[in-house]
């Protein structure tokens, strides 16, 4: 029974992270309706400015300056790339997206190389002991940070300006865009809100016990791709949900991986996309997404 709640309360903690990845997919796609493919490149580019300054300038600066590095690539990617597109179908500016991702991700990794960078985040490999049980501060650390921003960008959703702003772009563009709504700027926006949210989730996917930074690391997006869309890709609280249910789904599958040998290995890596298969067979528009009705 220990083992299941150990498991449980890390598979809470990383869904919390992968929550905060897919509350990126989903503020983009409110934003501009376009799946964002370049997420991996985001997170990567923020947890690579992190680990390259943070021996220089301390940990808490060179995260400050990761999330707001991300922050810019985002934005310049929505000004120097997507804007130029605006008006074309949402699938070329969806395939625009994976060219830019492939840019720099490509970039980054070279840079990278076969090294294994370190954050130098304060928390170590430290654990709390409550009985049987052995939790990592930076399990209760991610939980915490991640609670914490999901709160503030809920609440900037709806009480200011920028979130009734993008309320109204998701609901009809052409309307708000003609109630005197700029739409770039709720765009550029969108862009680096999610750039930022994933340098947070960077840090959190390359503490202990992870060994650190390294080229996979942008890999994680791709597991926070089916949080958003079993959650609902336009809908923030599907981002929170289909979160915590990859990262539970993979940290028991990934527990309990010798007791499923008969299902073949890797069951950890596959788990979230079979349940996202799925609940989008019995819900297709996702848990909370909304559902298009269209005149035939």
């Amino acid at each position: 029974m220990s083992t299941f709640v150990e498991l449980l309360l890390n598979g809470v903690s990383m869904g919390s992270v992968y929550a905060l990845i897919a509350l990126g997919f989903v503020v983009i796609f409110k934003a501009t309706e376009v799946v964002n493919f370049a997420h991996a490149s985001l997170l990567l580019a923020g947890g690579y400015v992190t680990a390259v300054l943070h021996d220089d300038i301390g940990f808490w600066p060179a995260l400050l300056v990761g999330i707001a590095g991300a922050a810019l690539v985002g934005a310049a990617i929505e000004f120097l790339v997507m804007r130029r597109y605006r008006g074309h179908d949402h699938s070329v500016l969806a395939i625009a997206t994976i060219g830019v991702d492939i840019l720099l991700v490509t970039d980054l990794t070279r840079r990278i190389g076969t090294d294994v960078l370190a954050v130098g985040d304060p928390w170590g490999d430290a654990v709390l002991e409550i009985g049987p049980l052995t939790i990592a501060h930076t399990r209760i650390a991610a939980f915490l940070a991640a609670g914490l921003l999901i709160t503030a960008f809920l609440l900037a959703f709806r009480y200011t300006s920028w979130g009734v702003a993008m309320r109204a772009a998701a609901e009809n563009a052409e309307t708000a865009a003609l109630m005197g709504i700029r739409l770039g700027r709720v765009s550029l926006g969108a862009w680096a809100v999610a750039g930022g949210l994933a340098a947070v989730a960077a840090l959190f996917l390359t503490v202990f016990p992870t060994p650190g930074l390294e080229r996979a690391t942008s890999l994680a997006a791709l597991k926070a791709f089916p949080a958003a869309i079993l959650g609902g890709l336009d809908s923030t609280t599907g981002a929170l949900v289909g979160g915590l249910v990859v990262g539970i789904t993979e940290s028991l599958a990934t527990g309990y991986q010798s007791d499923l040998t008969f299902l073949g290995r890797g069951l950890g890596e596959l788990a979230p996309y079979l349940v996202m298969v799925a609940i989008l067979l019995v819900r297709p528009a996702g848990l909370f997404g909304t559902k298009e009705l269209a005149r035939v």
